[in-house]
């Protein structure tokens, strides 16, 4: 597009960088550490300003598909714009303008038919395992997208969780193996704008009907009581609902439990509870108090970075959680957490930025996405910023698994400086040494985002 930004544009640090105030920005790691754990390398080392053409390590992909449809700033509010934007879009509108353009493949396909007519059997076998979709599209024989009947007995417990939308739940059901595809809730739920999801842990079952699903998540009878389960990643308040809807406590007497982090004897440095309560299956005994139900959680966590060996000094023990909830909320997948927390420390080490979009979004209040906008990038006074301040942001955006912390504790080895995922739904991710290489890793995330109206779900 004419109007496209630069990929400078794209990457380029916002306003002046303003140091925050918080303890973080001067933390060193114990010596006995150093190659665990890396702080902020000492001012004297950094490079001069400005750093106007430094790339993030992982960039905005809201910026991304802004930039794609020449749109510069985009939507606020981190894209969660509502459950029937993306593919719904498409379907009131026509095709998706962006969409890349089907080729015509009826010439080969018939040729390819043509010449198994010809072949036999074993000519057939070859060209339907590997060309089924362009044989099923010439014959007009559609793939199915969907079970029938209400599952196949085996229990899967699916997460639902405060403020997920359409988007989410269709997501989390097709990932667990309870529906077959995406596509099949998602057209459900475009049709019925009425359905809404209470948090919560519910029983379902494999190889489920989408309209089965569904109905089994609207039905209370399938809520799982007296036990959670707490996704790692899960921000506070998100968790603290979770743990409303296992125990009949309100979200509200659990939030003004949690008012107070020294009550449970986290660093005094703490924001907050954030990233205390660690993320496994919990069960609480009827009647259990909201004090109770968060030191349960608290003192799990205490014990996994006791296992680990993390130092108990508390300054080193939060900034290990803030590291190990970044490194949580932009992972796609645990082999990667290593090579991501790499990046992060050669940054450090380097006197760049972290310049995690996950951060920032934290920082705004949006906890479901890792999309920003360029002011939100710009804004210094968003303490969580991690484009326009230095070293880690005031607190952990997240509740860190014991493969995030570990990653932090024992890094990969590696010269990486960037890193973007090229499928959202794998997590299939590329690290890069230079801004060139992740310039071109970028544009396969891009396509991808643009290849279907599922993957456009995972990029808003």
């Amino acid at each position: 597009m004419a109007d496209e930004p630069s990929w400078d544009d794209i990457f380029r640090p916002a306003g002046e960088p303003v140091r925050p105030t918080t303890t973080q920005a001067d933390w060193r790691p114990e010596p006995q550490q150093a190659e665990r754990v890396s702080g902020l390398v000492d001012p004297a080392e950094r490079p001069a300003e400005p750093r106007a053409t430094e790339p993030a390590a992982y960039p905005s992909r809201r910026a991304m598909r802004e930039a794609e449809q020449g749109r510069g700033g985009g939507r606020d509010g981190g894209g969660r714009d509502g459950g029937a934007r993306g593919r719904g879009d498409r379907e009131r509108g026509g095709r998706d303008p962006l969409a890349p353009k089907r080729r015509r493949r009826w010439p080969w396909v018939v040729g390819i038919l043509v010449l198994v007519l010809g072949l036999g059997a074993g000519a057939a076998a070859y060209v339907w395992l590997n060309y089924e979709d362009q044989v099923r599209q010439v014959l007009g024989w559609e793939l199915p997208n969907d079970y029938t009947g209400s599952g196949n007995g085996q229990e899967i417990v699916v997460v639902v969780q405060s403020g997920d939308i359409g988007e989410d739940v269709a997501r989390a059901l097709a990932d667990a193996g309870v529906t077959m595809t995406f596509d099949a809730v998602y057209d459900i739920l475009l049709e019925h704008p009425e359905y809404t999801f209470e948090p919560g842990n519910y029983r379902l079952q494999g190889e489920m009907s989408a309209q089965a699903a569904i109905d089994a998540l609207l039905d209370p009878a399938n809520k799982i009581v007296d036990q959670v389960t707490i996704p790692e990643g899960t921000a506070l308040p998100d968790a603290l609902a979770l743990v409303a809807s296992a125990t009949g406590l309100s979200v509200e007497e659990l939030s003004d439990a949690a008012a107070d982090p020294s009550v449970y004897g986290v660093p005094a440095t703490a924001p907050d509870l954030e990233g205390w309560l660690f993320p496994a299956t919990y069960t609480f005994d009827p009647g259990v108090t909201a004090q109770d139900a968060i030191q349960q959680m608290v003192d799990r966590m205490v014990q996994e970075l006791d296992d680990l060996g993390v130092s108990q000094d508390p300054t080193e023990r939060e900034n290990t959680l803030i590291l190990a909830s970044i490194v949580q909320r932009e992972s796609g997948g645990t082999e990667d957490m290593p090579k991501i927390a790499r990046v992060f420390l050669n940054r450090i080490d380097q006197g760049m930025r972290l310049q995690s979009d996950a951060t920032v979004a934290y920082g705004t209040g949006n906890t479901h996405t890792v999309w920003t906008t360029d002011a939100e990038r710009a804004d210094a006074s968003n303490p969580y910023n991690t484009y326009a301040n230095d070293g880690l942001p005031v607190g952990p955006i997240g509740l860190p698994g014991s493969a995030a912390i570990q990653s932090v504790i024992s890094p990969a080895d590696g010269p990486w400086l960037y890193f973007v995922p090229i499928n959202l739904k794998t997590g299939e991710t590329v690290f890069s040494e230079t801004a060139e290489e992740h310039e071109a890793a970028a544009q396969q995330l891009r396509d991808w985002c643009n290849a279907s109206a599922e993957n456009d779900a995972y990029c808003q």
